[in-house]
């Protein structure tokens, strides 16, 4: 599609339009502090003079949660530095204003902030087109992800960089913080032959490192088919120690479901059983991805049955289901400052859920929900110990010789202690 068929289409975010340069209005925002610690790739970046961009056309990967230390919108920061030399807006899952539902296809818009043609990236296209790099010579990458494989945004930036590999173009990433800190490496890594968009690169479902790290390492692996010249404009004062309430900066909603910087522990944490049929886990309420329910399960022995399971940090309450009735489980309350094995978390309730469910979750799926449930964890291997009732333990002792193995191979990668 040109140029032209772009800006003739429907305007995305007009509501933006309302304070200039600041995040959409109806897009939620979790209020931090008044002081960040942390300057982000873009804060650096614009501190520069934009010298990475410097006499370049400038192609822009974005959405609402790309903002500055003081909360602008990151495609404000660079069409005031970079006037018309920023010729096009690129949109992952959920589109420029992150209001689009999980799977919901995006189309091809203008920009209501800056004029600007958006291409969708989650939509006919998944990676950018020569068409559309047409006016581009680099293309830059600043979004906010969450620190889980299977979260879309990395798979848009490794397909965008193989994209401008292909045509000859530069890539910049502005690097910002992983919500579940540095340290945390936890989880099953992906087989050979379940790579999709939703596990786009061979990492641990937690792998802790930040998107310019990733890019980084990538490159180095030979996971983008054809890499192009890589710029990573790296953050100052993040330390991996950090939870996002560590960095002093406010928290805007990476997704429907994604509305508080605690978010990403409980997507972690419940985010494959979800992938079933006949559970609850909150998708639809105030709280996401809070809840592990299913028909006919006692919420108050489930509850008990965690809590002697001896996790640290995090705590288990009956809950019965606000939008699925006869669904009763667990509550989780999880300390992000805490410790414990997110993926092991995940792994006891997938296998207590699916036991106890009245209705098999597992039985209930279809050919293309078993699929994208494997591509997600990233095997068949929880599948099949939850059909056999294999113990979920094992697949936690399987995991921990890969687990080792990354933390020795990212080490080259990071550019934070």
């Amino acid at each position: 599609m040109d140029r032209r068929t772009i800006l003739q289409s429907a305007a995305i975010g007009a509501a933006a339009v309302l304070l200039p340069g600041c995040v959409g209005s109806g897009v939620p925002r979790q209020r931090i502090s008044s002081r960040p610690h942390v300057r982000l790739g873009i804060d650096q970046l614009a501190q520069s003079g934009f010298a990475a961009l410097q006499g370049q056309r400038v192609g822009f990967i974005t959405n609402q949660t790309s903002v500055d230390q003081s909360g602008t919108m990151s495609r404000v920061v660079l069409q005031r530095g970079l006037g018309a030399r920023l010729t096009a807006l690129f949109g992952p899952e959920h589109g420029l204003d992150t209001r689009a539902k999980a799977g919901d296809h995006v189309a091809n818009a203008q920009d209501g902030v800056t004029g600007l043609p958006a291409y969708s990236l989650y939509g006919q296209h998944r990676k950018p087109t020569p068409a559309m790099l047409e006016d581009v010579d680099v293309l830059v990458f600043d979004i906010q992800d969450i620190g889980v494989r299977s979260y879309t945004y990395i798979s848009t930036m490794i397909l965008a960089m193989e994209a401008c590999g292909e045509a000859g173009k530069a890539f910049v990433v502005l690097d910002r913080p992983n919500p579940l800190g540095g340290l945390r490496m936890q989880g099953p890594p992906l087989t050979p032959g379940f790579e999709s968009f939703v596990s786009q690169v061979p990492v641990p479902y937690l792998h802790g490192l930040t998107i310019g790290e990733l890019a980084k390492m990538a490159v180095a692996k030979g996971w983008v088919a054809k890499a192009p010249e890589l710029t990573v404009v790296r953050m100052a004062g993040w330390e991996r120690r950090m939870n996002w309430a560590d960095t002093g900066l406010n928290w805007v909603a990476t997704s429907p479901n994604i509305p508080t910087w605690e978010s990403p522990f409980y997507c972690a944490t419940t985010g494959i059983l979800g992938e079933l049929k006949q559970v609850d886990i909150g998708i639809g309420t105030s709280k996401p991805f809070h809840y592990a329910a299913g028909p006919g399960i006692d919420g108050r022995a489930l509850a008990h049955d965690l809590k002697r399971q001896g996790f640290k940090d995090i705590r288990f309450k009956p809950y019965k289901s606000q939008v699925k009735p006869g669904f009763d489980g667990v509550e989780l309350i999880i300390d992000p400052k805490g410790q414990t094995d997110l993926m092991a978390v995940a792994m006891a309730l997938c296998a207590e859920v699916v036991a106890r469910a009245a209705k098999a979750p597992l039985s209930g799926s279809t050919a293309s929900a078993r699929s994208l449930f494997n591509k997600v964890y990233g095997s068949e291997a929880l599948w099949a110990a939850l059909e056999a009732g294999t113990p979920w333990q094992n697949l936690v002792t399987d995991w921990q010789e890969p687990l080792k193995q990354f933390s020795a191979d990212r080490a080259p990668y990071l550019l934070y202690s």
